[in-house]
């Protein structure tokens, strides 16, 4: 498995990371913690390292699951949680409103994106009780907020560092100015951001740059565009409620018509591998400029299993040029 440092903390991954936002049930149509539980040991026996999950994914229930998955391995895994998704907040500025099912303009909890220390500090404790650990290996602010300064916020989080309780500090969702503000203060050594295929705007706005010139780790989340990139969902999947994709404009039938001729394009390249297209588009993802680790939803140990050798395919330099001209070709006309 191919590994990589996240910033300056001397803390070593796997490039493929686990994410864990599907573990948590809601958003994604509910999930089968047995399951997950198994997904997770899966990725850990074939390599992976790196597992990031957050408290609001299923109102901690994810952060659970990971804890019990991980409790006869904790030294095996390098855990990444997130803080400043604050459901019934006391201030901030709000994010969403929600139900069980997902975010619900007449939901009956709202969430706020709030950073204050106090909450800060009271989040990691939580996060620790579920997750059964002492100590969190990467801790990141989920969003941004302007309410409380940047530094307050930096200051808590270096206070929990100091005291053992994590090991190094990240941030996603954030733009360089934002970032500029947290290093004034310490040390950031990780960047989490949407990136894909199709998901290229701050990537190529110099963002990536920035972190790459900073060393700072760029870890990309949905790289697999919540699966559209797989090549598992085919113009006639069909949605549940509950499920996120349902009803959205990405998910709609033509323009998964459009998704599925730029994976068919890239066949020899696959080919030539002998991998999988999923496999394919993490192992691309990865060897972008400034891309470090790939965040990877499973919700099955074959899931798992699949995803972790996507860090063992080695694209040469010409493929990777290769697709990125076809990345170039077709990624502006799917939505």
């Amino acid at each position: 498995m191919l590994t990589r440092p996240l910033g300056q903390s001397g803390i070593q991954a796997s490039a493929v990371a686990l994410g864990t936002w599907v573990m948590g049930g809601w958003m994604w149509g509910g999930s089968d913690e047995d399951e997950s539980v198994a997904a997770v040991h899966a990725a850990i026996d074939e390599g992976i390292t790196l597992i990031d999950t957050a408290p609001i994914y299923g109102f901690g229930h994810s952060e659970v699951v990971v804890g019990r998955a991980i409790a006869d391995r904790r030294d095996k895994v390098v855990l990444a949680t997130k803080v400043g998704m604050v459901p019934n907040a006391p201030g901030g500025r709000l994010a969403f409103r929600s139900t069980a099912l997902g975010p619900h303009e007449h939901g009956h909890i709202p969430v706020n994106i709030y950073n204050h220390p106090d909450s800060v500090r009271a989040e990691v404790e939580l996060s620790l009780k579920r997750l059964r650990t002492d100590r969190i290996d990467l801790i990141q602010t989920h969003w941004q907020e302007e309410e409380t300064p940047f530094e307050d916020t930096m200051g808590a989080l270096v206070r929990l560092k100091e005291e053992g309780k994590v090991r190094a500090i990240g941030v996603c969702n954030a733009t360089p100015e934002q970032m500029d503000r947290y290093r004034a203060v310490a040390p950031l050594d990780s960047d989490q951001e949407k990136f894909s295929m199709i998901d290229r705007g701050k990537a190529d706005s110099g963002q990536n740059a920035y972190c790459a010139e900073h060393n700072i780790a760029v870890l990309a989340y949905s790289p697999m565009a919540l699966g559209l990139l797989t090549g598992k969902v085919g113009p006639d999947r069909e949605f549940p409620e509950g499920d996120l994709r349902r009803g959205k404009p990405r998910f709609e039938r033509d323009n998964r018509v459009r998704v599925k001729a730029m994976l068919d394009a890239f066949e020899p390249v696959r080919a030539a591998h002998n991998c999988t297209l999923a496999q394919l588009v993490i192992a691309w993802t990865v060897r972008q400029h400034g891309v470090t680790h790939a965040l990877v939803g499973a919700r099955t140990p074959q899931q798992a299993i699949e995803n972790a050798a996507a860090g063992r395919v080695d694209l040469t330099r010409e493929q990777v040029e290769q697709m990125n001209a076809l990345v170039a070709k077709h990624a502006p006309g799917i939505v």
